[in-house]
């Protein structure tokens, strides 16, 4: 197995518009503008009503009624929209809600009525599986005829940035039912789709084993049809996720377990079937693992614990030395380059340097092993939920060494270091 795919990372994703963001879309049109609406105006109250009108419709599953939302002006979009609303007939929804954030200005419209820019929070939870909503932001054109309100378009652009795409709007969603997973897929083989849901099946138990606390107990896995398609998922390039084999999208932190909003496995079908039984297991468990401890890692959290403690779960099952599993470090060590700290945040930037980023994980995954060696699993998630206690990053590691493992950061580098040169050497 390659050292040169790495499953992911869910925090390198925290800075993609999963959550409304207050910018404002601009709308082109003729004449003067009017001072900016608010969704507390007359006119927001009923683009509100139009947006639950919209949402109900959704829910019932009622095509015409989701039409009679859209604008019979915009042609291209209303068949844009039909397409899409029978794509997602198979996704097993529990609730649909869309909340008006903010809308532009009022203008002339070419024809009759008026045309505004609408930032829209979208919620969702998929029945059986989400204990918390997915929250995205849309970025609507709404156009007023006959004194109703409709949509006209939802490609909005606010500062440069679209909003992220659902998997729906891709192409019709196969689902696949686990035991503990569901699996959404658009132009995949259902094999395939089955192959994901049996791996996620046996993920779910296997943190069960090593992660005590209360997390939902099941996975949500989307198989989109290529890297790029999983790109635009993601809101992001392609070329940062060439070799990533999944990631995990989602906040951190909460003030309960089911405090933030749901995750979603993400998975890039062109790296994830290169690889072996082994490497496909390890991929969905790690992401799993992300999670499960989602709730319990926070702004406090470094990417080494993070990401070494999901790799910790995923390797955790025999069949591979250290050396197997981590050959840019044994690589790097044979050249007489032991790391001297552990790796920063930076150095688990997609994108990058693929050898730095292999080694980052290599070393985060070495020092959540070392930790369940030499002070036990337990004590690893002990410590592990002690950084994410902590008010801010600063000392939140040193803290939890101290008060969980007893030893200083200092101590434990240098434990670190004499473990990977034995580990490794």
């Amino acid at each position: 197995m390659s050292g040169r795919w790495r499953s992911g990372g869910w925090r390198a994703l925290l800075r993609l518009p999963l959550v409304c963001a207050l910018a404002l879309v601009a709308v082109t049109g003729c004449g003067p503008v009017a001072a900016p609406d608010d969704p507390e105006g007359r006119d927001g109250r009923a683009v509100q009503r139009l947006l639950d009108r919209r949402a109900a419709a959704i829910r019932d599953r009622d095509a015409g009624a989701f039409l009679a939302t859209v604008d019979r002006g915009s042609a291209r979009y209303r068949t844009e929209q039909r397409r899409v609303f029978t794509q997602m007939s198979a996704v097993p929804l529990r609730s649909w809600t869309y909340r008006l954030v903010r809308t532009g200005g009022f203008q002339p419209a070419l024809g009759t009525g008026h045309r505004i820019a609408a930032q829209v929070e979208l919620r969702y939870r998929l029945a059986g599986y989400d204990t918390a909503p997915v929250v995205s932001s849309q970025y609507l054109t709404l156009a007023q005829r006959g004194g109703r309100w409709y949509v006209a378009s939802d490609d909005g652009v606010v500062d440069g940035k679209r909003a992220t795409e659902q998997l729906w709007e891709q192409g019709t969603v196969d689902v696949v039912r686990g035991h503990h997973s569901l699996v959404l897929g658009v132009g995949q083989d259902r094999r395939l789709l089955h192959a994901v849901a049996d791996t996620a099946d046996h993920a779910v138990p296997a943190l069960g084993h090593v992660w005590p606390h209360a997390w939902a107990g099941r996975v949500v896995v989307e198989v989109p049809a290529s890297l790029n398609r999983m790109a635009s998922l993601l809101g992001a390039s392609a070329s940062g996720y060439r070799g990533i084999a999944a990631v995990t999208t989602g906040e951190v932190g909460g003030s309960g377990d089911y405090a933030t909003p749901a995750d979603r496995v993400i998975v890039n079908p062109e790296a994830y079937q290169v690889l072996g039984h082994f490497g496909r297991r390890v991929v969905i468990t790690h992401e799993t693992a992300h999670v499960a401890t989602r709730a319990a890692t926070t702004a406090a959290t470094p990417l080494w614990l993070s990401e070494g403690f999901a790799d910790w779960v995923g390797y955790r099952a025999p069949g591979r030395t250290p050396r197997q599993i981590a050959p840019e470090l044994t690589a790097s060590l044979a050249a007489g380059h032991l790391p001297r700290s552990l790796p920063r945040d930076d150095d688990f930037r997609f994108g990058s340097d693929s050898d730095r980023l292999s080694r980052s994980y290599e070393q985060g995954w070495l020092a959540c092993r070392l930790i369940a060696d030499r002070w036990g699993g337990k004590r690893l998630v002990e410590f592990y939920r002690a950084v994410g206690k902590a008010p801010e990053r600063s000392g939140a590691v040193e803290s939890a060494l101290r008060g969980v493992l007893g030893v200083s950061l200092g101590k434990f580098t240098a434990l670190w270091r004499k473990y990977v040169a034995g580990e490794l050497g």
